[in-house]
């Protein structure tokens, strides 16, 4: 037998730039029948004085611990468009029981702006500026491909041009929605690279239709990239290397990974670009190398990667949480390393690990024989010139060991 399902007490609305007037019948008796009422005080202003008492949304912890002393009375939120979408609504969902809470949403921003363009919804790429770093589109920038950007305020659209003009993509096209479905409704289309408009209204969304210009870098979707694609001093896991690497690492949805002795951040930064819902930490003991990760991160659409600097393995001992995969490409100097790093994995965590040493791979062959796992040698070779004529310059074979804790 199963309990009964609760009782509805908080219900969110999603509240268009057409106010109350855009709101269902359901909606609206929600709304007039609420004892609190919650939201930002633009939104608030959107609904005329009632019975309701009023709490204007003030910092996370606050406003929700608010929200559950009011339990037991009728407490409407009101939000922007659609709550589900980059809204209150899904972090409601996660502090408050979802069948104890009913959603009136409105068109989305996403769905409005496809609809003002005439895209199809499911072809074009929703991304998020006000959530993640501007850098994170640089994932996205392939010729063709439609985004929808949901800006942070007024600069954010004169942000993106920059940043597209940068990158070798000038010529994309760029349409810029003010206020979407209200009276204040405008729309201003402009190429890029000779964006004209340095501050627009905040309250905006950006359409980009992603064209090249012939000097535009433009990168595959499978890991593996150009090894000049990324800043580094010289020690970088090559390009074929670094794809076999990702492949056994096998990012995940949602997972988390830590990359120790990470360099120049090139694993971190492929695992966010295959896993963009996942973490990446990437620990580096050199500050100058720290900044280079950083400046990788941003520049290849991986702004989110987070850097620690410090000394392994010690510094493993301060990070917090437990990752779901670990890759070791540097710092197996000290012989803890590998038995910290497996003691930090959780059951059915993923250890992968590149050396080059001899005397690194004496130390995983006895791990591999403790523990388990498999050892691969990867040895490739690339053309070079040999006088006139061409020969295979062999780099140092890397062994590489791969296990799952049991």
């Amino acid at each position: 037998m199963t309990d009964a399902a609760p009782t509805p007490w908080l219900t969110v609305i999603g509240l268009g730039e057409d106010g109350l007037d855009g709101l269902s019948i359901a909606a609206r008796a929600a709304l007039d029948a609420a004892d609190w009422l919650v939201g930002a005080r633009r939104l608030l202003d959107k609904v005329p004085p009632g019975h309701a008492q009023r709490i204007v949304w003030a910092g996370l912890d606050g406003t929700l611990d608010a929200i559950g002393a009011a339990r037991g009375s009728r407490v409407v939120v009101v939000a922007s468009g659609n709550p589900m979408w980059f809204g209150v609504g899904a972090t409601l969902a996660r502090h408050f029981d979802p069948r104890e809470i009913l959603t009136y949403p409105a068109p989305s921003a996403f769905s409005l702006a496809c609809s003002r363009m005439g895209w199809s919804m499911q072809e074009a790429v929703a991304v998020s500026a006000h959530a993640l770093p501007l850098e994170s589109i640089a994932r996205h920038l392939y010729p063709g491909r439609r985004l929808v950007v949901l800006s942070r305020d007024g600069e954010t659209p004169a942000g993106i041009a920059a940043f597209l003009s940068e990158r070798g993509f000038g010529p994309s096209r760029m349409s810029v929605f003010e206020a979407m479905g209200g009276s204040r409704e405008r729309r201003i289309d402009g190429v890029a690279a000779n964006w004209w408009q340095p501050e627009v209204d905040p309250l905006n969304t950006v359409a980009v239709e992603v064209l090249a210009a012939p000097n535009a870098r433009i990168y595959g979707v499978t890991p593996g990239l150009p090894d000049d694609a990324f800043i580094h001093d010289g020690l970088l896991t090559k390009r074929e290397i670094r794809a076999v690497t990702l492949s056994t690492l096998a990012p995940r949805p949602g997972e988390t990974l830590w990359d120790v002795g990470a360099g120049n951040g090139s694993i971190a930064v492929e695992w966010l670009r295959a896993n963009p819902s996942g973490r990446a930490i990437a620990i580096e003991r050199d500050p100058h190398r720290a900044e280079v990760i950083r400046i990788n991160a941003n520049r290849l659409g991986a702004p989110s990667v987070e850097i620690v600097e410090g000394e392994v393995p010690e510094v493993l001992d301060t990070l917090p949480g437990d990752p779901d995969v670990i890759f070791i490409g540097g710092g197996l100097t000290s012989g803890d390393t590998l038995e910290i790093c497996w003691e930090r994995l959780p059951s059915g965590g993923r250890l992968v690990v590149n050396v080059v040493a001899l005397e690194s791979a004496a130390q995983l062959i006895a791990f591999q024989k403790r523990y388990g796992g498999t050892l691969t040698q990867l040895a490739i070779a690339r053309n070079a010139p040999v006088g006139a004529m061409t020969k295979f310059d062999p780099m140092a074979p890397v062994i590489q060991y791969a296990g799952v804790k049991a």
